[in-house]
């Protein structure tokens, strides 16, 4: 496959992560110090607010890491290989991590809820939790095909 061919793909993961960049930097202390604001006698939440957001991005860009290199694997002609699988289940825990800290973060964000009207937080938090688990299934549908795909092809190559 020429090397192009994804190049598409990989702008768009690039483009993916530049705004949630941008939100770490920008939005996520101001967050932080919103909740602090809200409830002064939870000195508490501002730091949790922030580690839950922050600890959230890590698996995000590793994620986007793997799809990076899965689409490099697409372009060297290595899409049916073991490492993609790798790279398909890497990807799959990644959203899995996500959903489970902003479930583990949603009380912080049902009190800040409880504060502000409309209560933005509650939704903003569970369609991060709800597209997360989408794209883990996504991830794990794909792995299962990809495996059983390298399976036939195993079969076949061992048929003359």
């Amino acid at each position: 496959m020429k090397r192009g061919t994804t190049l598409f793909l990989r702008m768009a993961v690039i483009l993916i992560g530049i705004p949630i960049l941008a939100l770490c930097i920008f939005l996520v202390p101001k967050i932080g110090a919103f909740a602090g604001e809200l409830y002064p006698d939870l000195a508490y939440m501002e730091p949790f607010v922030l580690i839950d957001m922050y600890a959230a991005a890590i698996p995000f860009y590793f994620a986007l890491y793997q799809a990076f290199k899965l689409l490099s694997y697409i372009d060297k002609n290595q899409a049916f290989s073991e490492l993609s699988v790798k790279a398909l289940k890497n990807i799959k825990y990644c959203a899995i991590t996500i959903s489970t800290l902003y479930l583990l973060g949603m009380p912080l964000y049902y009190l800040m809820g409880n504060k502000v009207d409309p209560p933005s937080f509650i939704p903003m938090g569970s369609g991060i939790i709800f597209a997360s688990m989408v794209i883990a299934v996504f991830a794990a549908v794909l792995q299962r095909l990809l495996q059983e795909a390298i399976h036939i092809k195993s079969e076949n190559d061992l048929t003359v």
